[in-house]
C-alpha cells in the first residue's frame, strides 16, 4: 500500500514538474495576473495540433524525424501533446540492413524509475528492430495511465544517450 502511494506521489510530482518546466519561459501580461500566469485557453490553442475533435488520432512518433537516435522525444511529446485515450502512436524506423547499421526497437517500461534510469530488466519489448519499416509499428493508448516508451537497443544506450525515450499520459476526450 505504501509503495503504491509513493508511486502516485512521484507521478503527481513528475506531472507538476513537467508543467512547471513548460511554463518557465512564459511571459505574464497584466491581464493574465489573476490567472497566475497560466492562460488555459492559450495553452490548449497552442497544443491542439492534430489531436482535437472526435475519434482517435494516428500520430507518428517524432513527426518527420521518425524514431531515431539523437532526437529529443521528451521535448517532442511535450510540444505535440496532449494525447488522448485511443490515440495510436506509430513508431517508424528503418530496419537493420547489415552489421554496420544501428537498429531500433520499442520498449514499454513498467514504472517511472525504470524509465528514468533506462533500466530494461522489467521493460516489455513491444517492437523488434524489423517492425518499424513500412507503415511502422502501431501502439494504441487504451487506458488512462502513464506510458513510458524507449528504444531498448545497445543495452539502453539509445535510451540514455540517444534521447530515445518519452512519457505519455493520455487524456479523455471531451463529450462535445
Amino acid at each position: 500500500m505504501g509503495l503504491k502511494q509513493a508511486q502516485v506521489l512521484i507521478l503527481l510530482l513528475t506531472a507538476a514538474s513537467m508543467v512547471a518546466v513548460g511554463m518557465a519561459e512564459k511571459k505574464i501580461s497584466a491581464t493574465q495576473r489573476w490567472n497566475f500566469g497560466f492562460n488555459y485557453t492559450d495553452w490548449f490553442a497552442k497544443h491542439q495540433n492534430n489531436n482535437t475533435g472526435s475519434g482517435s488520432n494516428r500520430i507518428i512518433v517524432g513527426g518527420s524525424a521518425k524514431w531515431q537516435f539523437g532526437f529529443n522525444y521528451t521535448d517532442w511529446a511535450m510540444k505535440n501533446g496532449p494525447f488522448y485515450v485511443n490515440d495510436t502512436l506509430v513508431f517508424k524506423y528503418d530496419p537493420p540492413v547489415d552489421n554496420s547499421s544501428h537498429p531500433h526497437s520499442v520498449y514499454l517500461f513498467t514504472n517511472f524509475w525504470s524509465f528514468l534510469n533506462c533500466d530494461l530488466t522489467r521493460a516489455r519489448q513491444l517492437a523488434d528492430p524489423t517492425q518499424g519499416g513500412g507503415e511502422g509499428f502501431e501502439f494504441r493508448l487504451k487506458r488512462w495511465q502513464p506510458y513510458f516508451f524507449a528504444c531498448g537497443e545497445s543495452n539502453g544506450v539509445h535510451c540514455n544517450q540517444g534521447l530515445m525515450k518519452f512519457a505519455v499520459m493520455p487524456l479523455f476526450r471531451s463529450w462535445n
